[in-house]
């Protein structure tokens, strides 16, 4: 498992993993979105881009210590955060234990409900093991409601691939609808390092 190497930058989001392996010092993690955020930076930039589509509800899949769900939920949005990562969600619960935050792999994550849109902010199909991507997406794409929007954003060039991640959502009943190269919404392009992908569950005809 690669070391924890901080924020990649506020558009691209973290460089380390928020959901998976173990063993991460979530008071670590924070900290140093506490010091960005100190320094004037804007650390919403996952939240921003989320709120655009206007959701009622979220699952914040991946959601490590909570930045991106906090910041919903201050803005009005019903979230739910989801997270394997036992220091991680120590730290979500400290800081907003109003939302409901749970314990669990995302690959066998079961909430019995659906959401206007579930997010995977964090770099979140790098850090599962390899070969489980399809069942983690599978385990995010069953809680998107029909008509609803999965989002994720992660740095390629490390194994896994958007033409693999379209599979794995296209099997899991999603289409891409739009791909950015950050989450500020700048254009993607092929060769690119860092792509946000937006998947859709279609509405019943």
């Amino acid at each position: 498992m690669p070391a924890e190497s901080g924020p990649a930058s506020p558009s691209r989001g973290p460089r380390s993993p928020l959901a998976f392996g173990g063993g991460f010092d979530g008071a670590r993690y924070q900290a140093r979105f506490d010091q960005l955020q100190a320094q004037g930076v804007d650390i919403h930039g996952e939240a921003n881009f989320v709120a655009s589509y206007r959701p009622r509800s979220v699952l914040d899949a991946g959601c490590g210590t909570g930045r991106v769900a906090i910041e919903l939920h201050r803005r009005g949005v019903e979230v739910v955060g989801a997270d394997r990562d036992p220091s991680m969600l120590a730290v979500a619960r400290e800081r907003a234990p109003e939302i409901e935050w749970v314990l669990a792999d995302l690959a066998s994550l079961e909430l019995s409900r659906a959401f206007d849109v579930v997010v995977l902010a964090g770099n979140v199909p790098l850090f599962t093991a390899p070969g489980t991507e399809a069942s983690l997406v599978a385990g995010c794409a069953r809680h998107v409601r029909d008509g609803g929007w999965m989002v994720a954003g992660f740095q390629l060039g490390r194994g896994y691939t958007l033409a693999d991640y379209d599979e794995h959502c296209g099997a899991a009943g999603l289409v891409l609808v739009e791909r950015y190269g950050t989450w500020d919404r700048e254009p993607f392009a092929d060769g690119g390092d860092y792509a946000v992908s937006i998947h859709q569950r279609l509405p019943a005809p």
